[in-house]
């Protein structure tokens, strides 16, 4: 018996998924918001939070459960290739000049919220885990979704304010990825806990990992970056998409997340030449604005807010999560820089933009709905705090920040921070002053 086709289906699903995504996108640009949430709510739209209730047999017809398996294989491509080019951005020489204050930022503002979250999931197991899921495993993963920022977005914020270049953009960058480094590796930690029975499976899970990231930034990376400067754009194109799915299978195949293996071979691959980059920029416009919607959408064919139902505990306990999650991380960042000598404008306004969590929490969250450690209704909760700490970033750096100065005051303000980045990697400034960000 021959399976039918979903291609008809598809055709017509994805241009809706497209115009949906685009249209949520454009909508919250106007409304001075990051693009991704309203990507994201367009995805979860079209689910059975909305479409699934109002036109039950649209549902039916544009997203039946034979197209189901393919919008999540091509979602994960589309996000198997932005989890590539988020290891391309995450570039070591931001922390040249605040090397201290980055890190130790970066590190409050993950131990903070990391803490905060374990002690929320006690309360929270009972009720929110699944049966599957081990009370450490679970504990470790809500600590690690209210700590993680949205390195893309956060930089995609700088970039629209005219931040970028300023002390507090180049500083806001080098804690976010210092902050999604150490985040990622807690990930792997918590998905090898989560898919493995003893100690010993555990060890060696994380063995195997810590061998492929090494194996991949001092064998992989040199080497690939002298093939690639002796090959031609096509030869270089179908390395790095071969090379880029590779990884994502051997850590899918150690036991942790495919999308680390991504992440780290972006991270591998080298930054400086034009056929790299040449191939990046293809991915960023024709890979990612066509095939990561899909994993919006089929994201969204996940998310029910129905589920949370009229009952109030849901709810409160959503709204608890929030007000803990945006606490503890923008709190423990704001004290972290003023403690390094950072005045109070500053340090509250490097917290709001590490506060951001958008498009990487989501990844997070899916994988932790993927391993099991949580369960559709908590998942549901998890993706809506995400989507209100996004929303609140912008809003607060605008009442924290001055208004933008003239273009020569900004370029001004940029040569200032070279200076300054040169004068500390000189040993001249022992530590940031108090003086203004931005």
């Amino acid at each position: 018996m021959t399976t039918p086709s979903v291609l008809p289906t598809l055709l017509l699903s994805l241009p809706l998924v497209l115009t949906a995504c685009w249209a949520g996108g454009a909508l919250c640009r106007r409304l001075g918001q990051p693009p991704v949430i309203g990507e994201i709510a367009a995805g979860i739209l079209l689910g059975p939070t909305l479409l699934g209730r109002a036109w039950p047999s649209a549902t039916a017809t544009l997203f039946p459960p034979g197209l189901t398996p393919v919008l999540d294989s091509l979602g994960q491509l589309g996000l198997l290739s932005f989890m590539f080019l988020l290891g391309r951005e995450l570039d070591p020489q931001e922390v040249r000049g605040d090397r201290r204050t980055a890190l130790t930022v970066a590190l409050t503002g993950l131990a903070v919220p990391l803490l905060c979250g374990v002690l929320l999931a006690l309360a929270l197991y009972g009720p929110y885990a699944p049966e599957t899921a081990g009370r450490l495993p679970f504990a470790l993963f809500l600590g690690i979704t209210l700590s993680i920022t949205a390195f893309p977005v956060l930089a995609r914020i700088l970039t629209d304010r005219d931040l970028t270049g300023t002390r507090l953009g180049t500083l806001a960058l080098a804690c976010a990825a210092l902050d999604d480094v150490l985040a990622w590796s807690l990930l792997a930690l918590v998905a090898a806990l989560a898919r493995s029975t003893s100690t010993v499976t555990v060890l060696w899970t994380l063995l195997l990992t810590v061998a492929f990231a090494a194996l991949m930034l001092r064998v992989v990376r040199p080497l690939l970056a002298w093939i690639l400067r002796r090959t031609r754009p096509a030869v270089t194109f179908v390395l790095l998409t071969g090379g880029l799915c590779l990884s994502a299978l051997a850590t899918d195949r150690i036991g942790v997340h495919a999308i680390l293996g991504a992440f780290l071979f972006g991270v591998a691959a080298p930054h400086d030449l034009p056929s790299v980059r040449q191939v990046a920029e293809g991915m960023d416009q024709f890979a990612i604005p066509l095939l990561l919607p899909l994993f919006f959408a089929s994201t969204g064919l996940r998310i029910d807010i129905g589920t949370l139902g009229p009952y109030p505990s849901a709810w409160l306990w959503c709204a608890a999560i929030l007000l803990v999650a945006s606490a503890a991380k923008w709190g423990g960042t704001a004290l972290a820089a003023r403690a390094r000598g950072l005045d109070w404008r500053g340090a509250l306004s490097l917290g709001a933009l590490m506060n951001c969590r958008g498009l990487t929490e989501l990844i997070v969250l899916t994988a932790g709905l993927d391993l099991h450690l949580i369960g559709a209704q908590l998942y549901t909760m998890l993706v809506l705090v995400a989507l209100n700490a996004t929303a609140l970033t912008s809003p607060a750096l605008t009442a924290l920040t001055p208004p933008a100065g003239t273009k020569r005051e900004r370029e001004r303000e940029r040569e200032r921070e070279r200076e300054r980045a040169t004068a500390l990697a000189a040993g001249r400034l022992s530590r940031p002053g108090s003086e203004p960000l931005g």
